[in-house]
């Protein structure tokens, strides 16, 4: 598997750091596409495919957390990373929150943004190869969603439930190994890798987020519980055995 030709869109509204990115990543075999602002992103994604999304925060006119939040909302799922001028941990936790897969506080190096961008690709492609009629990982049913584990799908009451590259990654994660509670550290690796630079309260917020996908009252989760001092346990129907 390679990152080469991993299709970037670049949105930040700092013109010097758009054209450092679009050189320096297209160098390094990305195919790079830059834009200034909300409207324009908007136009190019829905005429283009990317791989991932580079968002700047802090842009006039609508920021970026507005519109990964959107993004979302419309069902999009395209793996996003932040970039922004603050190093609050809390705007981090804010990012993913809004459901972005990474995020980056400036100044940051070129080649940081890079292994991040390939970070997400190696995943999006991985779990686009065990994708088709053919896989054999089976579906883990619970309440009204069905997970198909082998083609990246998660419906609810038959109705495809559009999930991000993380999501699906830690749903699969839990959906793998039911009915035992796993740490933050044992998910982040379950999900990600043992190199993977998440940290524990992203896994806190993409719980968060997976909650609210799946539960009826996120407030009170019956699948997704909080094991406390440990972590989490997935308790699916029937003791959750893929069919």
């Amino acid at each position: 598997m390679t990152d080469a030709l991993a299709r970037v869109l670049v949105a930040d509204d700092d013109a010097d750091l758009r054209d450092l990115l679009q050189r320096y990543l297209g160098d390094q075999g990305c195919a790079v596409r830059t834009v200034e602002g909300a409207e324009p992103l908007e136009k190019l994604l829905a005429r283009e495919r990317f791989d991932v999304l580079v968002l700047d925060v802090m842009m006039p006119g609508e920021d970026g957390l507005s519109i990964c939040r959107r993004l979302r909302a419309q069902g999009e799922t395209i793996p996003i990373v932040m970039l922004t001028a603050r190093g609050d941990p809390l705007d981090r936790i804010i990012g993913l929150e809004m459901g972005a897969d990474d995020y980056l506080a400036k100044p940051f190096t070129p080649r940081e943004l890079l292994a991040r961008i390939h970070a997400l690709v190696r995943r999006q492609r991985m779990l686009g190869a065990h994708s088709g009629p053919a896989a054999s990982e089976g579906v883990v049913r619970f309440g009204a969603h069905a997970l198909h584990l082998g083609e990246r799908r998660l419906e609810r009451d038959g109705v495809d439930v559009a999930l991000t590259s993380a999501e699906f990654a830690l749903l699969r994660a839990f959906a793998r190994h039911p009915n035992r509670p796993l740490g933050r550290d044992r998910l982040i690796e379950l999900a990600h890798g043992p190199e993977h630079e998440a940290t524990e309260r992203s896994i806190d917020v993409l719980v968060m987020r997976l909650r609210r996908l799946v539960e009826a009252h996120p407030a009170t989760p019956r699948h997704i519980q909080t094991v406390w001092g440990v972590g989490y346990v997935f308790v699916p129907e029937g003791g959750g055995a893929p069919s």
